[in-house]
């Protein structure tokens, strides 16, 4: 296939619309099933890059949920707790291989911006993942291969609908790249910068402990930025990320935004919403968006007369601010990365609340002693990159 005709672009308006290689050479993707649009195939192709990136960092398989041209969650395939299980709508039996636990880790971090994504594997996707995909609101998923009936499984969501691509894993790109805004050509160099463990060798503060599993989340965190849309900024935990602050004009906000985040997936791990009793056959999606609402400001949306009768068997009792910061007071041990220099030292105040005590970013701000000095005086550990990773 040379080319792929789209209904329309961004856009119902922007017509026409298609894909297709400029040297006239065959798509490196394949479409199985449905009839991907525009914004699906830039999440894809973002997406495949990500968890090809990660797989290759990391050893283990990857995924990651997109929206909107920036990542929702991303995650590498490590055993699930049984408390994640829960939070995860897992927790009924399910068989879940090294896969399935990366996507339902992506899937995890932020469900209710995960929902109606595109699904991107690193690995063939197995039975076990596609059973997880298929019970989600999604709008595609790409993968570099399907088994026979995971790929039947799939098949069936959306009335038979459901966009499944498969990406030739063989495929390199030109390493130039190009687009036209306003009719003119923009052209740069692919940004082939690798991530590795040796990233992160430059530790400029007096705490110079980083072990591996911080490594590792380093290296999700950093690889997440690497296709999110700038300015970014993303904590990591445990093997995936869990707050994507994306596409803010000011950093600290990125960081305010992916710490709250954060925050919400520890606050969906405390008992006040585990003992949440839902009435029978809430689906998953109307029981995230409960959670969402119980656990924010607008918790009186679920809790008021003549609404949590349609949510919960028994009323739940308000989650105080107190009783939030408690809980959060717990949450410690967590990754950050940063797709620029961090130039006040107000980020680190703000991601100290959220429990980081492992940085990554560029350096090369005229404060860099002051962010230094911050992260001192908590006893973090920051390494300075080097490398920026803007991406638009």
């Amino acid at each position: 296939m040379k080319e792929l005709e789209l209904k329309y672009g961004c856009n119902p308006n922007q017509k026409p619309s298609r894909i297709f290689m400029e040297d006239g050479s065959d798509l490196p993707i394949t479409v199985l099933n449905g009839k991907p649009g525009y914004i699906n195939l830039l999440d894809a192709m973002n997406g495949y890059q990500l968890v090809k990136e990660l797989k290759e960092a990391t050893g283990l398989p990857a995924a990651t949920s997109f929206k909107h041209v920036s990542p929702a969650g991303a995650a590498v395939g490590l055993p699930l707790s049984d408390v994640l299980k829960k939070i995860y709508w897992v927790d009924g039996g399910e068989e879940l291989s090294p896969l399935a636990n990366a996507y339902m880790r992506a899937r995890g971090a932020d469900r209710m911006s995960s929902f109606g994504d595109f699904i991107s594997l690193s690995d063939v996707c197995d039975v076990p993942t596609a059973k997880l995909i298929k019970r989600e609101v999604s709008d595609g998923v790409i993968a570099p291969g399907y088994e026979p009936e995971a790929l039947e499984i799939l098949k069936q969501k959306k009335n038979g609908n459901y966009n499944i691509l498969q990406m030739d894993p063989s495929y390199r790109p030109t390493p130039v790249e190009r687009k036209q805004v306003y009719g003119i050509t923009f052209e740069q160099g692919r940004n082939e910068l690798v991530i590795d463990k040796n990233s992160f060798a430059n530790v400029v503060t007096k705490e110079k402990n980083l072990p591996e599993d911080a490594v590792r989340d380093l290296m999700i965190a950093m690889i997440t930025l690497k296709y999110t849309q700038s300015n970014s900024v993303c904590f990591a935990y445990d093997g995936q990320a869990i707050g994507i602050g994306a596409g803010q004009q000011s950093r600290v906000h990125c960081t305010r935004l992916a710490g709250s985040k954060a925050d919400h997936w520890f606050l969906r791990q405390s008992p006040k919403v585990l003992g949440l009793s839902f009435v029978d056959g809430l689906g998953r999606a109307n029981r995230d968006n409960a959670i969402d609402n119980y656990i924010g400001e607008e918790y009186m949306d679920v809790l008021r007369d003549g609404a949590w009768q349609k949510i919960f068997k028994e009323k739940p009792e308000v989650f105080t601010e107190e009783e939030k910061r408690a809980w959060l007071s717990n949450l410690s041990g967590v990754s950050l990365g940063s797709d620029a220099f961090f130039p006040f030292s107000d980020n680190i105040e703000r991601a100290k609340k959220s429990g980081v005590q492992y940085i990554a970013q560029p350096g090369g701000s005229v404060r860099d002693d002051e962010v230094i000095a911050c992260c001192d005086r908590y006893g973090m550990t920051m390494a300075f990159t080097g490398i920026r990773l803007f991406h638009h």
